[in-house]
């Protein structure tokens, strides 16, 4: 991946993680991994220094909380979006949802936005 598609996928982290959480109640971090590369056909690649680090400040933030379970001997932790930050979640998505328009008329061929001229 180019330094300049990561240095996107980093910017997009914390959208794509509220996204997953909220069409599934509870993920672990490898699974956030996994299926990010799964829906991208493995365009997207998410290391786990990139999305612990994402994953952790969502949760200082207050916005995920976690639980660990024990699977096959081993301490795996779930991330989920706190009950009470449902409506902080769904409003930090339509945001983003709201720029990337605003960014793909932008940047549409059939859209072209005629600048004055000076």
């Amino acid at each position: 991946m180019h330094t300049t598609s990561h240095q996107l996928l980093k910017g997009s982290l914390s959208a794509i993680i509220l996204k997953l959480l909220a069409n599934t109640q509870w993920m672990y971090g490898y699974e956030i991994c996994q299926t990010v590369k799964q829906l991208t056909d493995g365009q997207l690649k998410v290391t786990e220094g990139a999305l612990y680090t994402a994953l952790y400040k969502l949760e200082a933030d207050g916005i995920l909380i976690t639980k660990t379970q024990i699977v096959e001997g081993r301490a795996r932790k779930y991330y989920s979006i706190a009950p009470d930050q449902q409506g902080n979640a769904v409003n930090r998505l339509t945001q983003i949802e709201q720029f990337l328009q605003q960014l793909q008329r932008i940047l549409s061929p059939d859209d072209l936005i005629k600048l004055p001229t000076t």
